[in-house]
């Protein structure tokens, strides 16, 4: 990963489990259903505290992984995409996301395919 995506605050899945207020393996079912992103960072599953709105996952992740998923990006591939400025945004896709820009986002990300 890169120094952008390092300089995030990561919460391995036991904190986010705790900071969502739900158990590990409930926190994990949010991965596999791809509501959050998580890669492994020294070894821990962890996921970008930018993911959260008000201790919940951001609703306009789930569709954005998704698309993504569809154009064959790996999870590294997503969360790097996801973190790291992206020029046609004029900003990290997440900080897209979370400044309401989904359907912008989401054009550029099925372009990527």
């Amino acid at each position: 990963m890169s120094d952008t995506t390092s300089a995030r605050t990561w919460l391995p899945l036991n904190d986010l489990a705790e900071r969502l207020g739900i158990t590990p393996s409930k926190a994990r079912k949010l991965i596999e259903e791809h509501s959050l992103l998580a890669v492994r960072r020294d070894g821990v599953l962890s996921v970008p505290d930018a993911f959260l709105v008000d201790n919940q996952p951001l609703s306009e992740l789930k569709g954005t992984i998704i698309v993504l998923g569809d154009s064959g990006f790996s999870n590294d591939e997503m969360m790097q995409w996801l973190l790291e400025r992206e020029d046609s945004l004029d900003a990290a896709p997440i900080d897209a996301l979370r400044a309401g820009r989904k359907a912008e986002v989401r054009r550029v990300a099925q372009a990527l395919g």
